[in-house]
């Protein structure tokens, strides 16, 4: 109840303010660093009186808050307890192993997490959702990561592995920024959860707000022109 009054009011400080809507989402790593900068920089423009508070958490914590009521929105990857939420796919996140360019990774057409374990890793930071997961798997697996060093971007990451300091997990759009560039190679993931469908999350006796909505499809509109131009530069080589 204590949450709940702060939080209406910083909405009443906002509207004073001038703003006219608030937006709360909860997302995980790859949202929060890749796409919803962009997405976001779109709708404030064409939103002047209303303000979007987005903050990083992990996937399950993400649909707790959306069913509790702490967020208005939830962006998750894989799977996920959706209980007594209304799912809505709009996209799909694969993550590869980024290597340096070397000829034992040039000539690799795909590995599995389990045997590059005795690898020395780059990591996003500490308590990311994809860093989580990463070692979560790999305590299942028998071992810990070797961690040279954490890092908050993917771009940061990447730089280091093509400088030679290790591997790295990362989604697919993220290696592909890399592609034909020296010094960096793209292994895929032969695990089963290294494709993870994207979802939008809220509540299913929720009233979804325009603005809210329209976000909603400004998140999908991205990813629909996104990934057709994806696919058609892959059919193009």
């Amino acid at each position: 109840m204590l949450q709940h009054s702060q939080q209406l009011q910083a909405d009443l400080q906002e509207y004073g303010a001038g703003l006219r809507g608030h937006v709360r989402v909860f997302a995980n790593t790859t949202a929060v660093t890749e796409f919803m900068p962009d997405i976001l920089a779109a709708y404030l423009t064409q939103h002047p009186h209303i303000s979007v508070d987005l903050q990083e958490r992990p996937n399950a914590g993400i649909a707790a808050d959306i069913r509790d009521g702490r967020a208005d929105l939830g962006i998750v990857a894989g799977e996920v307890d959706t209980h007594g939420l209304r799912v809505l796919h709009f996209s799909t996140d694969r993550l590869v192993l980024v290597t340096p360019d070397t000829a034992r990774w040039a000539d690799m057409s795909s590995v599995a997490f389990a045997d590059v374990l005795h690898e020395r890793f780059v990591g996003m930071h500490r308590g990311s959702t994809l860093q989580t997961f990463l070692e979560r798997l790999s305590q299942q697996l028998g071992t810990t990561l070797k961690l040279r060093i954490q890092l908050s971007s993917f771009d940061s990451m990447c730089r280091m592995v093509a400088a030679g300091v290790g591997v790295a997990v990362v989604p697919e759009t993220v290696a592909q920024r890399y592609r034909g560039l020296p010094r960096v190679c793209r292994v895929p993931l032969t695990d089963a959860w290294a494709v993870r469908p994207r979802y939008m999350l809220v509540r299913e006796e929720q009233q979804v707000s325009a603005q809210l909505q329209e976000l909603m499809d400004a998140i999908a509109a991205y990813h629909e022109h996104g990934e057709s131009d994806v696919t058609q530069s892959e059919s193009g080589r």
